[in-house]
């Protein structure tokens, strides 16, 4: 196991800020992890796993333990007798490279979250979702090494405790799993309309009216790619607030203002409110921070993304800014998708 010292966090993050961390090691199976963490325990010091980084970013501190970064590859596509493919997918697996072979072999039931960056590992820790679809409407169990017990163990879908955006492995017990694979059940044959309103929009002014797993994949690969940047080539996390849900009493007041704010129903009593429709009513559509070196991206202002910004203050500063002017102008708190380490 090569265990290195004083890495740069900032290379390990798609906003390209952070410290360093004290060491840093690669872990490719269930042998090198635990190998890792008994070096860990006997040096006393903490431990963090991440994947490639594209949804989270680093304190400017840095990290003084031991980061592992995932590298656990595997994809395995079981037949099963009632027509439906159980598919296992490592969690250092690209994420839309195992869309991409899901796709081809005309399985559908993630097809719409194609071109999220990050690896397959983190889809359950956020319950990735996109265009209609999420990880919890798909997923079986996850394989991951339970901290606490210092054992593998396979936790069903039903006990990851998954919210919009959200999950046990976020929330309540955050650091305590480390996530190896994760198995999800999907079938063969087409998607079937009606689809996300993006998405059947697309589908409409295309006139495509054959609806294969690769034409909705090609047609969220083309949406994506028009308003969101290459995390490649532009420092960025992706969307950097997730929509509020908020109660329908609380809609209403925003309504008498904005009769045309655009909303979703979320069920008992709520309503989804675009984060980025906030966001331009605030005043930070295509925005440049010249104190911050920060930005909203042109066409998703939910993206911030990092022009010149030298430190993690510096883009925690920014997201002070937008998250108090959509307060004071809505009453809304945003939440952040990106997790901030440690």
């Amino acid at each position: 196991m090569d265990i290195k010292q004083h890495v740069s966090l900032a290379n390990f993050s798609t906003m390209r800020l952070g410290g360093t961390a004290a060491y840093m090691a690669e872990v490719r199976d269930r042998g090198e992890l635990v190998k890792a963490l008994t070096w860990a325990e006997r040096q006393d010091l903490p431990v963090i796993m991440i994947g490639d980084g594209s949804n989270i970013y680093w304190r400017d501190e840095g990290f003084p333990g031991l980061v592992l970064v995932n590298n656990v590859l595997r994809f395995d596509d079981a037949a099963q007798s009632d027509g439906s493919h159980l598919v296992t997918i490592g969690a250092g697996e690209n994420w839309d490279s195992a869309v991409a072979r899901i796709v081809q072999a005309n399985l559908t039931g993630i097809e719409a979250l194609s071109l999220i960056p990050g690896t397959a590992g983190a889809t359950p820790v956020q319950n990735v979702g996109a265009y209609g679809q999420e990880i919890a409407q798909t997923l079986v169990s996850v394989e991951a090494y339970d901290r606490q017990e210092k054992r593998f163990v396979d936790i069903p879908a039903s006990d990851c405790g998954f919210g919009y955006r959200t999950s046990r492995f976020k929330t309540t017990e955050k650091g305590r799993f480390f996530i190896m694979s994760l198995t999800l059940r999907l079938h063969a044959g087409n998607p079937q309309p009606p689809f996300y309103a993006a998405l059947q929009t697309y589908l409409t002014e295309k006139n495509i009216q054959v609806f294969t797993p690769q034409v909705v994949r090609d047609a969220v690969i083309v949406i994506r790619s028009s308003k969101l940047p290459d995390p490649e080539l532009v420092a960025n996390n992706g969307s950097f607030f997730a929509n509020p849900i908020i109660s329908d009493e609380h809609f209403r007041q925003i309504l008498a203002a904005h009769a045309d704010a655009p909303h979703w129903p979320a069920g008992e009593g709520r309503v989804k409110v675009p984060a980025a429709w906030l966001l331009e009513q605030a005043g930070f559509k295509n925005y440049h921070d010249p104190e911050t070196g920060m930005a909203t991206w042109p066409t998703q202002p939910l993206v911030l993304v990092n022009e010149h910004a030298g430190t993690t203050a510096n883009l925690l500063k920014f997201k002070q800014k937008i998250v108090d002017a959509v307060q004071q102008k809505f009453g809304i708190t945003l939440q952040q998708e990106p997790e901030l380490l440690p």
